[in-house]
């Protein structure tokens, strides 16, 4: 695993933190969740960081995009692993457009087969997809064997 994917998984695990315990008491406990696993084996210096900030910061634009782009969902019925990956996916192509959509879907794609449902990569991929779309970025389906990068 590169050290992009482990920062990415690091932010999901963050977000998620954020989402069980609600905003307040979840970021009181952020900082001691920072301090013992913020820094992913081989470094990606910050990136866990700056996405799980860009999702707070954005958080209720990145919701109504969401919305905007799953048909028939709500996100309050979603799993909660699902909506925080979904944020972060989002959250990444809207706070790091130099990264290629492809790459951030896959990414995204690959995470939820590591913590989601037999469901969930199919779901992320299409609506992440519609996300992409949505912002104009190009090469939005990833490939299969796409590399990271970065």
């Amino acid at each position: 695993m590169g050290p992009r994917r482990a920062a990415r998984e690091v932010a999901l695990q963050a977000l998620y933190l954020l989402e069980v315990r609600g905003e307040e008491e979840g970021g009181r406990s952020l900082g001691l969740f920072w301090e013992h696993f913020g820094e992913p084996a081989g470094t990606a210096s910050g990136f866990a960081r700056e996405l799980v900030d860009v999702v707070r910061d954005r958080c209720a634009e990145i919701d109504g995009l969401l919305q905007e782009c799953m048909e028939h969902w709500k996100l309050a019925r979603l799993s909660r692993v699902d909506l925080c990956l979904l944020r972060l996916g989002a959250g990444e192509l809207l706070g790091r457009p130099e990264i290629p959509a492809s790459v951030t879907i896959n990414e995204a794609v690959e995470i939820a087969r590591r913590f989601g449902s037999e469901e969930s990569a199919a779901f992320v991929n299409g609506v992440l997809d519609q996300v992409a779309k949505r912002l104009g970025k190009a090469g939005l389906r990833p490939a299969a064997d796409a590399s990271e990068q970065g």
